[in-house]
Order: structure tokens, then sequence, then C-alpha cells
């Protein structure tokens, strides 16, 4: 039964998946800063990153599915906890090695997404859960882009240990206000967690997303990185065997097996792919010096503000989106999500000879971004039982992480394919990598057509079907959830 202070939960939800959200690329744009400070190599620098994201994406899932069994806010309390000594850890890291630590345990925090998603299901009247996930949708998204837009001056202004600092106290405070405000959730799944099933996830996503973010150095034909393809392989395999077995597994594949949970699913993976390779590209691209004859010699604030389009866009997007839902359905918004990622990767592959140009474009790609994060979040809560929410909604969200590893690698080896003299990529590079997003996002709103229509009423927050409902419903081939 949906309880008080609705509006207070979802501000201390909002807060702690957008501070999240920011700090996935707030580093980004401050790595050749935290090079310098920290005396290491390039090489060692991107672990900053990699660790972050090989974290988030081992504990996003187990995490979520740790808050259906334990109780969502007990979960959410203590990762907030860990979020906030994650930044404090880094902000304090007097060596590339700890603030490499530091940002593992940040990574943590990849479980508030789903524990988010999942209170907000519980709490909520039904009428408010589709606009309040497409509400912290738009969060979510917008945090990655002041992440981008604000590193710069921050680290001008004061130093790139402020970038975890402020963190700290925001993170902090929102950890007490849950603590005292909101609510346990009433929805428990039964069971226990499969901790070899965890282990077992977590061996094969480290194994494919390792040599997916260090394959430019390593080499894609090295040893190392056909190897840990070869694990990743067989752990897969073997985790979808011991899943299928468990009488508590860690993801319930049949409701991955669910058509309206693949077709997003596969949407995500696709638009994931371009969403998270124009976040690492399009930066990198303005920042080039005009000499090398395209970019603008920009500098990290500046490309930055190049980069505001795509945050206000997809802020109000995403928060339009839960307007537009119970008109248009979510499937529509998601395909024209990732129609407009397609037409804003299009026009850079044709036009990026001047700022507007790339401004413009940014802010389209903005729209298909807040459109298609809250679609793909409506879409799974609405689809799947009450108790499997985190779990689904965590697999997704790591789903959209994979796709954009396999996107963002990809389309490096098109970018750095050939190199000038100077060591810059020539302009075809990014003109072809641009063109490969565009067909990405293409191909994701192809998948999403194939996601099954929904009811108004189930996307309103209609009690779902229990996993055993879900059971004898999975033998009959494109059956919906009963409502």
């Amino acid at each position: 039964m949906p309880r008080k202070s609705t509006r207070l939960t979802f501000a201390v939800l909002a807060t702690g998946a957008g501070v999240f959200s920011m700090l996935q690329s707030l580093i980004a744009p401050a790595l050749p800063t935290v090079q310098q400070a920290l005396h290491t190599s390039q090489s060692t620098a991107t672990w900053v990153m990699t660790a972050y994201l090989l974290s988030a994406s081992v504990f996003t899932p187990i995490l979520g599915r740790v808050g259906d069994l334990i109780g969502k806010k007990r979960t959410l309390v203590a990762v907030l906890v860990t979020v906030t000594i994650g930044c404090l850890l880094a902000a304090l890291a007097p060596t590339i090695g700890l603030l490499i630590v530091a940002r593992v345990v940040q990574g943590i925090g990849g479980a508030l997404f789903p524990l988010s998603f999942g209170i907000i299901r519980d709490e909520f009247t039904p009428a408010e859960v589709s606009p309040s996930i497409s509400n912290l949708s738009a969060v979510i998204a917008a945090g990655g882009g002041v992440g981008m837009v604000a590193a710069g001056p921050i680290v001008t202004a004061l130093d790139y240990r402020w970038l975890f600092w402020l963190p700290v106290g925001i993170v902090a405070v929102t950890t007490l206000i849950a603590l005292r405000y909101i609510p346990e959730s009433p929805s428990r799944a039964e069971g226990r967690v499969n901790w070899l099933g965890a282990v077992l996830l977590s061996g094969w996503l480290v194994a494919l997303l390792l040599p997916l973010s260090q394959a430019g150095q390593w080499g894609w034909g090295s040893a190392r990185v056909i190897g840990l393809f070869a694990a990743a392989v067989l752990l897969f395999a073997l985790w979808l065997l011991t899943e299928a077995r468990s009488r508590s597994p860690l993801i319930d594949l049949r409701i991955m097996r669910l058509p309206a949970v693949w077709t997003t699913n596969v949407a995500a993976l696709l638009f994931g792919a371009g969403m998270y390779s124009i976040w690492s590209f399009l930066p990198g691209f303005v920042q080039t010096p005009s000499s090398a004859g395209y970019g603008f010699g920009a500098s990290v604030t500046a490309a930055g503000l190049l980069m505001l389009p795509m945050l206000i866009a997809m802020f109000c997007s995403g928060v339009l989106s839960g307007r537009l839902q119970p008109v248009l359905g979510a499937k529509k918004l998601l395909t024209a999500g990732a129609a407009l990622g397609a037409v804003a990767c299009g026009f850079l592959a044709l036009w990026h000879d001047e700022q507007w140009q790339v401004a413009f474009a940014a802010g389209i790609f903005g729209l298909g971004i807040g459109l298609a994060f809250a679609s793909m979040a409506n879409l799974i809560v609405g689809s799947v039982p009450p108790e499997q929410t985190g779990a689904a909604t965590g697999m997704n969200a790591n789903i959209r992480t994979i796709g954009g590893s396999i996107g963002a690698a990809v389309t490096s080896v098109l970018v750095t394919s050939r190199l000038q003299p100077s060591g810059l990529p020539y302009a075809s590079g990014y003109t072809h990598g641009f063109t490969l997003l565009a067909l990405l996002c293409l191909a994701a709103a192809l998948a999403a057509l194939l996601v099954p229509a929904q009811r108004a009423g189930r996307m309103s927050g209609t009690p779902r079907a229990s996993s055993e409902e879900v059971s004898r419903t999975e033998a009959k081939p494109g059956a919906m959830m009963p409502r």
C-alpha cells in the first residue's frame, strides 16, 4: 500500500541515483589531470574508469536482487553509505592504486538504479508510478551530462579531488534522510541469494567487459583478449545452466524470456552502444586541434558547454516522457528515442564542421536519450512481478552498459585505425564511427518495434503477475503477463 512522503522519497532516490550517474562521467575529462597529479601512466589512469565500469556491472544486478529479497530500503541505505565511503577514499587517495580501489567501491552504487525503481513501484500510487519512473530516468540520464559539463569548471576553479569531495557531502546527507524517511518496501521475493550464480555472473561480466575496455592497449589479437573472451563464453554458459537449475536464481531466466523484457533488453544493448560511444568520443572530437582538419581545439570546459544542449534536452524529454506515455505508450517512445539517436549520429557523420552543428546534433541525441531511458525502465517495470523488479531493472541497466562497452570498443577501432603523422585520427575515422553509431541506433529502433504493446493500466502501477503466474504463462508463445 503506497505510503506518505512520496515527494521526499523521490527527492532522495533522485539525488542518490543522479550523483552516481554523474560520477560515471565526471572524472573522464579530468583523467589527464589525475595522471599528472598522481605521477602515473595514461594506461594506468584509464583504470580509474575501467574499475568503476566493472564494479557497477557486477553489483547492479546482484544487489538489485538482494534488495528484492531482504528489503529495498535496507539495501539502498547500505549502498549509499558505500558510495559515500568510496567518494571519501577517492578524495583522499594519495596514489593511483588507492584511487582505483575507491572507484571500485563507488561502482557498488550502480545498484541505486534498480533499487530506486523498485521502491517507486512499491511505495507510490498507481497513477504516480509511470511519471515518477520517467522523471527518475530523466535525472539519471541528465546526471551523466552534468558530469561532462561540470568537470572542467570544478577542476579549473578548485582541484580534481573536489570531483569527489562534493559528492561526499551530498550523498552523506541523502543517506541520513533515506534512513529516517523512506519506508521499507512491503514486497519481498522468496528464497535466498544464489551465490554461485552471483560468482558466475560476476565472472562472465568481467571477462567480457575487461578485454572490451583494454583491447586498444593489449591488442585485439593478444592472448589476454582472446583468452578472456573465451572465458566469458564458458562462464556465461555455466551461469545459464546454474540459473536454470536453481530453485532461487539470481536472475530468473523465465522473466528474461518474456517478450516485453527480451525485446526491451535488445533495444537497450543497441542503444547503449550508441549512447555511451557518443559520450566517449564527441568531447574528444571537439577538443581536437583544428590543425587536424576537423575539431575546434576546445578546452575541457568549452567541450562540456557544447554538450550542454544534450543535457538540457535529455532531462526535458525524460520528464515529458512521463506525460506522453499514457497517450502514446512506452513502446512508441522507445522507438522514437532510438530513431532520434540515429538521426543525430547521421547528422554528425555528414555535418560536423561548425560548432553549432555539433551542439544541434547533441541536442537531438539528448532528446532521444531522455525518451529511451524512461521508456526502457517503464517497460521492464511494467512487465515483471513486483518481487523481480530490482533484478530485472538491474539486468537491463547492465545490458545497456555491455552495449556501451561494445560500441565504444568498435568505434575506437574505426576512429584510430588510421592516424595522421601528428598521432591524431583522420576525420574519416570519426565519420565512419558516427555512421556506425547511426546504424546501431537505427537497429535499436527496429528492435523497439518488436516490443509487445502494453495496456495503459499496466503501465500505471496495476499489480503484475507473480513469479508463479509467470511460470504458467511462459508456455504460451508471445503471451503477455496477466493483468
